[in-house]
């Protein structure tokens, strides 16, 4: 490798790019070379400043896609002054050398950061599925337990409710038609009745008139089941008047 081709190698070195040869290479030109130290010192605190400010681990193919990348453009050796004292002209294209290598170092962080942010989404959304699939299994599980009993009420505004329980899967459902939408900033939410003391037991969907859910939680002790208006988010215990509260079969 050419003294020009090793200059090159900055950014390269400062990434921690470079195979095994090429960096003892490099590491031996940097010895006799205190401009290319220079220039390598200011990229690697670039580098970590930008890798500090993002908080989340990249993916593994990262480091791929930009090496790929970077073997498709051209790279254009920097001006070498022949003198000790290099020219105007050289210190000129080495200055830009080192802002085109910064920036480099940049896009390379940023696109990391993307690509971070679509993995993490990708896998919350992958999260949110898999939780609906089994919300769906344990629901399906409850109203066809062989023991499963039901109790049917009436709620308000000619809404209806029907509770499901299920003694084996310690487990109990709620089917709801014809629910009102709650006032804004309002939702609905359950609750386990265990000898008077109130324990939620989740919130229902305030945009849908007709749902069956899963109660949060097991039956336990349990004896009843209620359902209140409450904030947005729930409260640790009901505000409000139960619009039912539903004994279990026993």
């Amino acid at each position: 490798m050419t003294t020009a081709d090793l200059h090159t190698l900055t950014g390269a070195y400062a990434l921690h790019a470079l195979g095994p040869e090429e960096r003892a290479e490099f590491e031996r030109h940097l010895l006799a070379c205190p401009a290319c130290a220079q220039e390598v010192a200011e990229l690697s605190a670039t580098a970590t400043r930008l890798g500090l400010a993002v908080s989340l681990v990249p993916p593994d193919h990262l480091k791929q896609r930009v090496l790929q990348r970077v073997a498709t453009e051209r790279q254009l050796p920097p001006e070498v002054a022949t003198s000790a004292r290099p020219g105007a002209g050289g210190r000129r294209r080495r200055a830009l050398t080192r802002w085109a290598l910064a920036a480099c170092v940049a896009g390379a962080a940023a696109l990391g950061g993307v690509a971070v942010w679509q993995h993490q989404e990708a896998q919350d959304a992958r999260a949110q599925a898999q939780s609906a699939i089994r919300d769906s299994r344990d629901l399906a599980a409850v109203l066809s337990a062989p023991d499963a009993q039901t109790t049917a009420g009436r709620l308000s505004d000619g809404a209806t409710g029907t509770v499901v329980v299920s003694r084996s899967q310690d487990r109990a459902a709620f089917i709801a038609s014809g629910l009102p939408k709650p006032p804004s900033g309002k939702t609905y939410q359950l609750w386990y009745d265990d000898a008077g003391t109130m324990r939620s037991a989740g919130l229902l969907n305030p945009s849908a008139a007709s749902q069956a859910v899963l109660l949060t939680g097991h039956v336990g002790q349990a004896s009843a089941m209620g359902i209140t208006v409450e904030p947005a988010g729930g409260s640790p215990a009901p505000t409000t008047t139960p619009l039912a509260l539903m004994k279990f079969p026993a």
